[in-house]
């Protein structure tokens, strides 16, 4: 199939003789008058633009963006280098479609796809098994919570704890998803940026017990949580531990099954996905295999067919919503294979030795800005172990900090209530961090 297929009169003409209409519009009958006004409209607007107009009137509408070259800015988002042959192979024409496969075993490289990308999950995490794949990090904690419900035994049991230090977005869905399943949700404090660990403790045996604790690490404000001992307290008191974390710190930190988690979760959009105003991003989930029916999405497994071939199956579907949708029992898209598919080409491209490689610089790099950081003025908020995100106090107006930055073309870290999220990646120069750096000590001095 061609990447650009022309659509004459006479091709109309053929194509609605077939389906047995007269013009387009009875075709789209179903549409209401209105939206079909709209969109005539516009449609009208465009007609008669050459394909020159057409790309000037797109990068007009796109010049009013503002585009960073340094950006150092994280809290749940992380340029990365995406090598040019992860982009070439994941846009073949194969695999770029809106087509769902309801009938997957005919699409064998699809589910080959999703199998190799479930293989790559569970060795990231060191968990049993995997899925592929939900919206995003957030969704993919929110249905972690869900997996772990033991409502139907218990009814008492049906307690969501979530630290402060869990990226908020996150804790906002999971706090939707457990008022409509009429959960309740116990926030934790934190102290010196970590997770408060009595405060979890007293929360997870109180009461009869919780249902799951979910922690990140490193969490909202770049540190690694005491996730050992976490697990230890959590699995104490009868509830299950659900970790979630940036892929891309596994090259450095261990994985979520090395803590002793029940299931791990997070975002993958740092495997090969672009940082593009906002998505597609890239839910990863995997546990340990009681858990398994549980699991949300597909489970695709490889076997050999009646001729001795290799093939690949759908293996489970436990919570699959298919087109049932009044039945769905999780919230996940079948298309978001294809961001999966991206990922498992990132992976296999820089390989073990990429990735580290490429951790390693993120971790010294960001280390070095913070030092930087300290000597320009500002002070580490927090004082344990981070991955390349921390965060910083200001002496005067942190807002100032951020403003001279972006006059000098630079997107510094994120403004929260316990400082700036900063984040540094391969992508940031030594010599774009010491100018971000040197902007930020006159900043200072200026206050």
């Amino acid at each position: 199939m061609g990447g650009y297929i022309t659509c004459s009169d006479f091709c109309k003409a053929e194509m609605l003789a077939y389906i047995g209409k007269s013009d387009i519009s009875e075709l789209f009958s179903s549409i209401p008058l209105k939206i079909m006004e709209d969109c005539r409209t516009g449609i009208e607007r465009f007609s008669g633009m050459s394909e020159i107009e057409v790309s000037e009137y797109m990068n007009s509408l796109a010049s009013q963006n503002t585009v960073f070259k340094t950006i150092l800015r994280g809290a749940g988002s992380y340029r990365h280098y995406i090598p040019a042959a992860v982009k070439q192979l994941a846009s073949k024409e194969e695999f770029v479609t809106a087509y769902t496969p309801y009938q997957p075993e005919l699409s064998q490289g699809i589910l080959q796809g999703i199998f190799e990308y479930q293989s790559l999950i569970c060795r990231l995490t060191g968990m049993d098994v995997s899925n592929a794949s939900v919206y995003d990090g957030a969704t993919a904690a929110a249905e972690a919570v869900i997996m772990t419900s033991e409502k139907v035994k218990n009814k008492n049991k049906n307690r969501v704890i979530i630290p402060e230090t869990v990226d908020p977005k996150t804790a906002a869905v999971i706090k939707t998803y457990c008022f409509a399943e009429d959960y309740e949700y116990v926030s934790i404090p934190s102290v010196g940026g970590i997770s408060d660990i009595n405060a979890l403790k007293v929360a997870a045996e109180a009461h009869g017990g919780a249902m799951c604790v979910l922690i990140q690490t490193p969490n909202y404000y770049g540190i690694m949580e005491p996730a050992d001992e976490i697990c230890r307290i959590v699995h104490s008191a009868g509830a299950k531990c659900i970790i979630s974390s940036v892929p891309t710190s596994f090259s450095i930190f261990r994985s979520q099954a090395d803590y002793g988690a029940d299931i791990a979760v997070g975002d993958a959009q740092s495997l090969g996905l672009s940082v593009s105003f906002g998505g597609p991003y890239l839910g990863y989930m995997a546990c340990r295999s009681d858990m398994t029916r549980r699991l949300p999405g597909r489970i695709v497994g490889k076997t050999i067919d009646a001729d001795g071939n290799r093939a690949f199956v759908l293996t489970l579907q436990a919570r699959e919503q298919h087109i049932r949708r009044e039945k769905a029992a999780a919230n996940i898209c079948s298309n978001q294979a294809h961001c999966a598919l991206t990922a498992a080409i990132y992976l296999s491209v820089v390989g073990r030795d990429g990735f580290v490689k490429m951790g390693r610089i993120c971790f010294d790099k960001a280390h070095r800005f913070a030092d930087m950081l300290e000597s320009a003025g500002l002070k580490r908020a927090f004082k344990g172990d981070f991955f390349n995100e921390f965060t910083t106090v200001s002496p005067d107006n942190p807002g100032a900090v951020l403003s001279a930055l972006e006059s000098e073309g630079i997107l510094g870290g994120l403004q929260t209530d316990k400082g700036i999220i900063w984040c540094v990646t391969e992508l940031v120069s030594e010599k774009e961090l010491a100018r971000a750096a040197g902007i930020v000590e006159r900043t200072v001095k200026h206050q």
